[in-house]
């Protein structure tokens, strides 16, 4: 199958839902690849599940574009997404292009994701007008956690209105699709309903154009914190572990290397 673009992704909403998960390296990108993901994004998520930090926040450009880098590599058909960490993006517009022109030029991404509304609309126009797809990111902000806490987003009328301007602010600045993250189901169908671009939600209900999770949370690789709204498909990391117990094992009682595991 061919690789995936931005138009294409735009063209399936109301016809076929999206598909995305997170990658930070080579291996875990092809097996995306492989299976048929629509979307592989190289979250920023990398700073919890891959360097084990608390937060999003202190994650690097340089090292946001190693992540990229691999996961590029890997990949034949999916679009793949780079997050722009915190601060990045967020002190002028100059230098959000020129982190942005990094990821494409240098880490291989089809485009970029930024978190945020309103405030974020001039980097956003001018990402877009000199050729730099944008994915929009509302709700829910890991980069604000400090400021925001992981609780849930527009639960009162006052955000509830906010974060429906900020999405048809994201579509009109040029965004071809919209995270939403965190916020009720009901808000989630609302936007989605509205705007002419997809939704790819993450804990925001059934009726986005797509859903995103984090591809530890699925698979059980990240024990530290499980969000409500995730559902687990495999325990890989007590997979792992019970493999390892078993080579500890055999190394201790000499049962490995075994005679046909040595040159002769």
């Amino acid at each position: 199958m061919s690789k995936r673009t931005i138009q294409d992704i735009i063209n399936m909403k109301g016809k076929e839902k999206i598909s995305a998960l997170t990658a930070y390296d080579h291996p875990t990108a092809t097996i995306l690849d492989r299976v048929g993901i629509d979307i592989i994004l190289v979250g920023d998520s990398a700073a919890m599940v891959v360097a084990g930090h608390k937060t999003t926040i202190p994650i690097t450009v340089d090292e946001m574009l190693y992540h990229t880098r691999m996961v590029s590599k890997a990949v034949k058909r999916s679009l793949v997404i780079a997050d722009m960490p915190f601060l990045s993006f967020q002190l002028s517009t100059e230098e959000a292009v020129r982190n942005a022109s990094r990821f494409i030029k240098e880490g291989g991404a089809n485009g970029v994701k930024l978190e945020g509304g309103k405030v974020i609309l001039d980097t956003v126009r001018h990402l877009v007008e000199i050729g730099i797809p944008v994915m929009g990111h509302i709700g829910l902000l890991p980069q604000a956690v400090n400021l925001l806490g992981y609780r849930v987003q527009g639960r009162d009328e006052e955000t509830r209105k906010r974060l429906i301007e900020d999405a048809h602010l994201l579509q009109e600045a040029g965004c071809f699709a919209i995270v939403l993250e965190k916020i009720p189901e009901s808000l989630g169908r609302e936007i989605t309903e509205t705007l002419a671009i997809p939704t790819i939600g993450i804990g925001a209900g059934r009726f986005c154009d797509g859903q995103i999770l984090v591809l530890h949370d699925i698979i059980g690789l990240y024990p530290e914190f499980q969000p409500r709204f995730v559902k687990r498909y495999a325990e890989v990391g007590k997979i792992i572990e019970d493999a390892c117990r078993r080579y500890i094992e055999d190394v201790k009682t000499g049962k490995f290397p075994e005679v046909h595991h040595t040159f002769s």
